[in-house]
Formats: structure tokens, C-alpha cells, sequence
């Protein structure tokens, strides 16, 4: 076989590897969540919290909903689960009139919210205030 035939045989099994293995070992992102950050006239009557991620998450019992402030985070207000979908997890709250929010999903320490390749997702600060 021609040597040249041979080696770009072989860059492509290498270039397809990498690609292969950089895909699997990419962090998820927060895509979405209710309320939106930076919302600030979110509706106090809200019973839940959501955030979804760009993928499938070890959904049992794997979450870091993490405190910025005792003062700013919400009152959970149930069990917090996950959905069908296996990328948005809900967390059921009370929330207070005229009070603003911040809940960070992941940190650098707390990092339990991972996909199901066990790589933990990006850390995303969501704030927002309620009417």
C-alpha cells in the first residue's frame, strides 16, 4: 500500500478519536430556566424552580442547587427531582414578594449536577427578583 495512502488513513483514525473522545468528555450547559436570569418581576406565586441542561444528567439524587447567600435563596419547598426528560431538574419553592434571588447550579466545590458520561455541567448563577 502506498505510504501516503497509509498515513492519511491513519491522520483520519486519530482526527476521528479525538473528535470522538472531545465529545464525550464535553460539560454540559444550563440551555434554559424558569424564571430567566435577570428577570426581575418574576410572579411570587410560582411553585417551582426549573433548570435544564444541553444534556441526559445522572438524575438519582445528583444536583447541587448552591447558596450564594442564606438571604438569597429560596425556600424549598418539597422534593427535588428531575424530569422525564432527564435534563431538567425541578426544585418546588415558596417564594417572597419583592425579594431577590441567586441560586448558582454547580461551583467549584459543589459540583454534583453531571451528565451521564459523569462530566459535571459548566456552573451557571441564576438570579432573579419576585414582584
Amino acid at each position: 500500500m502506498n505510504k501516503k495512502l497509509i498515513l492519511l488513513i491513519v491522520c483520519f483514525i486519530v482526527t476521528f478519536s479525538f473528535n470522538a473522545l472531545a465529545q464525550n468528555t464535553s460539560s454540559p450547559r444550563v440551555v434554559k430556566t424558569s424564571p430567566d436570569t435577570g428577570d426581575m418581576a418574576v410572579d411570587p406565586s410560582i411553585k417551582e424552580i426549573t433548570v435544564t441542561f444541553s444534556e441526559d444528567m445522572i438524575t438519582d439524587n445528583m444536583w447541587s442547587w448552591v447558596m450564594a447567600s442564606k438571604e438569597t435563596f429560596p425556600q424549598i419547598n418539597g422534593q427535588v427531582h428531575y424530569l422525564d426528560d432527564k435534563r431538567t431538574c425541578v426544585a418546588p419553592v415558596k417564594l417572597e414578594s419583592g425579594k431577590t434571588y441567586v441560586i448558582w447550579f454547580n461551583s467549584q466545590q459543589y459540583n454534583a449536577f453531571r451528565d451521564v458520561d459523569n462530566n459535571p455541567a459548566i456552573p451557571y448563577l441564576l438570579e432573579f427578583k419576585t414582584k
